[in-house]
């Protein structure tokens, strides 16, 4: 019987240990993806010519990165990549709310690797979508691939009832991607490893919830975007 308890207690142990270590590379991705996502931003925006444009910045809603997604092929799937998204809040951008997006048409782009993903969502219904955490481009959000460039062509519809632009950046080239029937859904593990608990989505997004010191970087490069979108103007 002592025996027997004993290997029970080893068993516990080991997998408290395995729980713990588990949580912590879950977690030690987590802001890798948060500082990477910063980093693509920047990267975007220090060529304005190639950037997102000033006017697209200026009615976001929400801004969200999918950081070096790999996928090589001739028909390009978002298989398992993740994201990370902030949205405007009445004391600024919100802190950071974690998503997966899976499948999807990519275009026409070809035999490229390491996507880097960014999404802009311009009003309300976008915002809510996003909130929601469960919903498929082209389907139940309207998508469109966003124009490029320091100033948005004012013959364009991009402003009207698009809820959502997309754009992809690949080997260093820059552009408007036409992404349809990716799924767009919360990402639980990431919400707990920052968190440390289970918080819904709308408190986040809403402002709701208190910014960890890791998503400073990514929030940073947001704020900058804005800034370096009016200075190359």
């Amino acid at each position: 019987m002592v025996r027997c308890m004993k290997k029970v207690m080893t068993f516990v142990a080991l997998l408290s240990l395995t729980t713990i270590g588990w949580a912590g590379s879950n977690r030690e991705a987590t802001v890798d993806r948060l500082d990477h996502a910063g980093r693509v931003l920047h990267e975007v925006m220090s060529a304005p010519d190639k950037g997102i444009p000033e006017e697209v910045l200026e009615h976001a809603k929400c801004i969200a990165v999918v950081p070096h997604l790999l996928k090589g092929g001739f028909v390009f799937g978002a298989e398992n990549g993740r994201g990370v998204a902030t949205c405007r809040t009445e004391n600024g951008w919100s802190a950071p709310s974690f998503f997966t997006i899976t499948g999807g048409s990519w275009g026409l782009q070809i035999g490229l690797e390491g996507i880097d993903l960014v999404l802009i969502i311009q009003n309300d219904r976008g915002m809510q979508r996003l909130i929601g955490s469960k919903f498929e481009l082209g389907a139940d959000a309207s998508a469109a691939a966003g124009p490029v460039g320091r100033h948005a062509s004012a013959d364009t519809d991009w402003k009207l009832d698009t809820e959502i632009l997309t754009y992809s950046r690949a080997r260093g080239a820059f552009a408007g991607l036409t992404l349809t029937g990716a799924a767009i859904r919360r990402d639980d593990d990431s919400t707990e490893a920052m968190y440390g608990r289970d918080i819904p989505t709308r408190r986040i997004l809403r402002g709701e919830v208190a910014v960890p010191s890791e998503a400073n970087s990514f929030l940073d490069a947001v704020r900058d975007a804005k800034r370096q979108a009016v200075a190359a103007n």
